[in-house]
């Protein structure tokens, strides 16, 4: 057991961190619908019913988008792109991970789309950014229905009439949102990989060795 934790530390301490953001997230915005709602003379919801509105939705998803976005956009731009000194870039001479996984395809502790090949290993090999991407389109899709729940609430509440779903896809309001989480997500892409040529953090795989020179690239 005490070894799973270890081995394991990283992800179960991001994932309660996560949890416990969550919930405070989900208490706090509770507290500030209801204390709009009261504002507009509006009756005030439960914990319960909160968690299933537009506004806990819309605030959720609007985050997770921008956060798939930039991974997703981060892991396949970096494929082909390069930032020389960066620990963040592939190494412009060669990098280990351009070889070519067929051939490990007779090494049976290689993962079954390797050793299968054809369709499966095509699929593979881009795994990761497809399944950040397809996280990135389910959270704009949970963005655009909690936010055109929200807004129609707000609509109501102002004695304003609902606006259809398209319309609202079309609006300033949801690109307004989207747009201003999305820049900052790449100028934090964009910092990391700049800062990490001229500084390091000493044991963190994110960084390069600490007495590493500013035109190594890679982490190591």
């Amino acid at each position: 057991m005490r070894r799973n934790l270890r081995d394991n530390s990283l992800s179960l301490t991001m994932l309660g961190i996560f949890l416990i953001l969550l919930f405070l997230q989900s208490i706090t915005g509770w507290r500030v619908s209801n204390a709009d709602d009261a504002q507009h003379r509006q009756p005030t919801q439960s914990y319960g019913r909160y968690l299933h509105s537009g506004h806990f939705a819309e605030a959720t998803f609007e985050n997770w988008e921008s956060e798939f976005l930039q991974m997703g956009a981060y892991v396949a731009l970096t494929a082909f792109l390069l930032q020389r000194g960066s620990a963040e870039s592939k190494k412009p001479d060669g990098d280990p991970s351009d070889a070519d996984p067929r051939e490990s395809a007779d090494d049976a502790n290689a993962p079954w789309p390797v050793r299968h090949g054809g369709v499966a290993l095509k699929v593979y090999e881009h795994s990761l950014s497809s399944a950040l991407l397809l996280l990135f389109l389910l959270s704009f899709i949970g963005h655009l229905l909690g936010g055109h729940a929200e807004y129609n609430q707000q609509q109501l509440a102002h004695g304003e009439a609902p606006v259809s779903l398209w319309s609202f896809l079309t609006s300033a309001q949801l690109w307004f949102q989207s747009f201003q989480n999305w820049q900052s997500e790449f100028l934090a892409v964009f910092s990391l990989a700049v800062l990490g040529i001229f500084l390091r953090e000493r044991g963190s795989p994110e960084s390069k060795p600490v007495a590493a020179p500013h035109a190594e690239t890679g982490s190591g």
